[in-house]
């Protein structure tokens, strides 16, 4: 004979089940204050008996309660004792005390899954008093006693009156009823059928105040559109005696209740009547027969009390079977949705504060999330929604061209207007791109700028960011259009999601322009292919798809470099984050676009070089494995800069040209001060008496023309003479005679004489002394009508001093006067005279001319 050993737990309560031939023996240890009774079913086999194996014989019977917190030996003389025997476990609970609190504990580890098992909690409190239960969120639902809970467990609760017990109800868990108050003493039992799991709910008792009725309910209801039902005790037989039922119901703000009778029995009242009293808040209240009408779209918290009569019990008792219906109250807001002629276009709107009162409604059916699908029409209501509560989504479904179809050009994704009726704005739009064949998706930027990748230093601050993705569900990275792009071009395999939302505007209706265009191309190795035009202005990040939650398994992504001439890249790994990889390498390679330079690659088990110089365009490809641990992510940073070895020749030259113009600027500057500092001693005005010359002075003036009376004369003898060749148009403020053709000419004055003594010749002939004798009086220098000459006009006197000096401006007529305004033209009037010319020297005036030198 063979024996099988399986051991269970019952709260406390340890079980082990012994299979002996025909019979099986349990070993039960009850919990303190727990009592565990096996009875036989109604109507079930006589000769299965259930014993207790105690010496010095084991006592058998149809029913056996164990009580005692010890190991006892149970055995039933037949093989399927779950067929015959139900299994009770129950507890006496004592709360007689104010400060009573008691937390009920379901056995959760119970194992007599071949028994029908019923938990039975015994309540008592004090006289006068009720015993209170708590249950928690959401609470119980009272069900009509014929029926049973979908989770086949059961909960009923009794209360023991005088007249006799009294069933409250029937309930079930996830209810909308969180406390129930019973007279004095009564039952809380759960059933729980042959083969099911114990799920229980665990819940409070407490002593609770002093009875007002045989029953109170505390009832919170819901948001509506919602609907409950209740049913007095002993709904199925009557209730007799005259007690009173009471409800508590709280109801949600901006909503509405009404209460129905659905069934209602009289009973044969021997003494008063049946009421039901209704208290709306804290001051209204009135009182309706059960027969009359109840109230109907109320607002606010409200009770009903129903007193029953002295009822005869030979006829049936008061039953009552009632609805509380609580909806939305006020005027909903309604619109209409067509999408019939918007291909490919579905809506979708839903509530994002569940805190708020919104309810919506699809063709006059409550919903908490609309969905609107392609191609149809519904009408849409839209009760106390806030706009900022409610968030509307717009999916459009495109089926794209094959790749070798000739009509195949690129295409705008624009927004679609939608109607301006509904009260949300759009939040978010979607286009789904589905290929018919093995082809890529091309994505550019249609406003002539770039895309820019969203990235935590550089985030977008466009009106819309797009989230491209591909169709599987792995983010590629958050895209915007913007000037200062450097993203040309992006390579998408297979099927692509874009996903537009807005950044600086509040309704995405208001974009108009296009977003993206899109195009399709034959199918690329890599699931993805960036083209790059790098900016010259400061490095720019390239981020793996993903980032930086890491590449997908065993998935690819290129770079195409663009690098302008004249420049060179600079290419740093500033992030990366290698796996460990299950099969396969992570892969990072290098090289130039036209495959003549060296390519230079990594996998995840080596080093990077940092950084990378590339003098042209160039190709960057990162490829993923299958990781065992941690992801594959890559952030990368390119910048410019100018190549110099091809300009070195020109920046020399222009050095040295620039240097060479210094230098001539400073010779040029050099000899125009030498020349400053050199004085003009021109000699002028030699006097020669007959005799021996002698210098009748210093040999140039010592005064400029402007500060001595050279140029001045006394008179002139016929002044009239010359007035025919006077300027009709001088000035009527100048003398006559003193100006000639426009120009001021001198007026002549007779030379007196010198005003300084004359030195002594040491030799003087005899002819000058007889001649100094013969005229002792004084005659003039010159005589006049002999020696008369205009003087010249005021010109430079450069090398005037010249006995050859011409000037050529002077017209040959009576005044000599100027032909023209031009320079200066000396001529020489011999070869002699130009031998006798005065050199200027820079040393004192007292320097003696050559020709002075020879005569003394």
């Amino acid at each position: 004979m063979g024996s099988c050993v399986v051991p269970a737990f019952v709260g406390l309560i340890l079980l082990q089940f012994h299979e002996i031939s025909e019979c099986h023996k349990i070993e039960v240890t009850p919990d303190f204050g727990t009592s565990v009774i096996f009875s036989k079913k109604a109507g079930k086999d006589l000769d299965c008996t259930v014993c207790k194996d105690e010496d010095p014989s084991p006592t058998c019977n149809s029913n056996l309660r164990l009580t005692e917190a010890q190991p006892t030996t149970v055995i039933f003389n037949c093989s399927q004792p779950g067929d015959v025997f139900n299994v009770e476990i129950n507890q006496d609970i004592d709360c007689s005390t104010t400060d009573c609190s008691i937390i009920v504990v379901h056995p959760g580890s119970t194992r007599f899954l071949e028994f029908t098992r019923t938990f039975t909690w015994d309540l008592k409190v004090q006289s006068g008093k009720v015993f209170q239960l708590e249950f928690p969120s959401p609470g119980m639902r009272q069900i009509n006693p014929s029926e049973s809970c979908p989770d086949k467990h059961t909960y009923t609760i009794t209360t023991y009156q005088r007249a006799g017990p009294a069933n409250i109800g029937s309930f079930c868990r996830d209810g909308t009823i969180g406390r129930i108050q019973v007279l004095y003493k009564g039952r809380v039992t759960l059933d729980v059928p042959k083969g099911t799991d114990l799920n229980p709910s665990d819940f409070k008792v407490s002593m609770g105040p002093a009875a007002t009725g045989v029953v109170e309910m505390d009832v919170n209801l819901p948001r509506g559109p919602f609907s409950v039902d209740f049913f007095t005790p002993n709904y199925a037989t009557g209730y007799y005696d005259e007690q009173k039922m009471k409800w508590n119901f709280a109801v949600k703000p901006m909503h509405s209740f009404t209460v129905r009778f659905q069934r209602y029995v009289a009973p044969k009242c021997q003494k008063k009547t049946v009421t039901c009293d209704y208290a709306l808040g804290d001051k209204t209240s009135f009182t309706e027969a059960p027969t009359g009408a109840q109230p109907a779209n109320k607002q606010g918290d409200f009770s009903l009390t129903l007193t029953n009569c002295d009822a005869k019990k030979v006829d049936p008792g008061l039953s009552l079977h009632f609805n509380v219906e609580v909806f939305r109250s006020g005027t909903p807001y309604l619109c209409t949705v067509d999408l019939r002629n918007e291909e490919g276009l579905s809506l979708q709107i839903e509530n994002k504060n569940p805190e708020s009162y919104c309810e919506m409604s699809l063709n006059s059916v409550t919903q908490e999330k609309i969905v609107v699908p392609a191609g149809t029409k519904a009408d849409l209501s839209f009760l106390d929604c806030p706009m900022q509560d409610l968030k509307l989504t717009a999916t459009r479904i495109i089926d794209c061209p094959s790749a070798s179809a000739r009509d195949v050009t690129r295409t705008s994704l624009t927004i679609p207007a939608l109607d301006p009726n509904l009260p949300v704005p759009l939040h978010q739009f979607t286009w789904l791109l589905r290929l018919q064949d093995q082809s890529s998706v091309d994505l550019m930027s249609p406003k002539g700028s770039n895309l820019q990748q969203s990235l935590s230093d550089k985030q977008c601050k466009e009106r819309v960011s797009l989230l491209i993705s591909e169709a599987e569900g792995s983010n590629i990275g958050q895209f915007c259009s913007a000037a200062e792009g450097t993203i040309q071009k992006i390579q998408i395999k297979g099927n692509v999601s874009i996903t537009v939302t807005p950044n600086n505007i509040k309704d995405l209706s208001q974009e108009k322009g296009p977003v993206l265009t899109f195009g399709i191309s034959p199918e690329i190795t890599e699931n993805v292919i960036y083209t790059i035009s790098p900016p010259i202005s400061g490095p720019m990040y390239l981020a793996t798809p993903n980032w930086p939650d890491g590449m997908s398994p065993s998935s690819s992504a290129a770079w195409v470099v663009y690098v302008p001439e004249e420049y060179k890249a600079e290419l740093l790994f500033s992030n990366v984050s290698k796996p460990k990889c299950d099969s396969g390498h992570t892969e990072i390679s290098i090289g130039p676009l036209d495959s003549q330079g060296q390519t230079q690659s990594w996998r995840e088990d080596q080093s990077f070089t940092d950084p990378i110089i590339q003098q042209q365009s160039f190709y960057l490809n990162m490829s993923n494995c299958e990781p065992m641990s941690d992801r594959f992510s890559v952030l990368s940073k390119i910048s410019l800069q100018k190549e110099t070895k091809k300009f070195l020749g020109i920046i020399l030259a222009v050095v040295g040209v620039l240097l060479l113009l210094v230098i001539t600027a400073l010779v040029v500057v050099c000899i125009m001060r030498k020349r400053k500092n050199k004085p003009n001693t021109n000699r002028s005005s030699i006097y020669m008496p007959r005799g021996k010359p002698f210098l009748p002075g210093n040999a140039s003036f010592p005064k400029s023309r402007a500060e001595n009376e050279s140029h001045v004369y006394a008179s002139i003898d016929d002044p009239s003479m010359y007035g025919h060749l006077a300027d009709k148009n001088q000035p009527a403020e100048v003398d006559n005679g003193a100006w000639s053709n426009g120009h001021q000419v001198d007026a002549y004055r007779p030379f007196m004489g010198p005003t300084d003594s004359i030195p002594a010749a040491t030799d003087s002939s005899a002819e000058y002394s007889q001649d100094r004798r013969e005229d002792d009086a004084f005659q003039p220098f010159l005589n006049p009508p002999n020696t008369f000459n205009l003087p010249r006009p005021r010109t430079p006197l450069i090398s005037q001093g010249s006995l050859g000096f011409e000037d050529r401006r002077m017209m040959d007529n009576a005044l000599n006067t100027f032909k023209s305004v031009g320079d200066i033209n000396p001529i020489r009037l011999s070869a002699d005279e130009s031998r006798l010319q005065p050199q200027i020297e820079s040393d004192s005036d007292s320097y003696l001319e050559p020709e002075y030198e020879e005569a003394m």
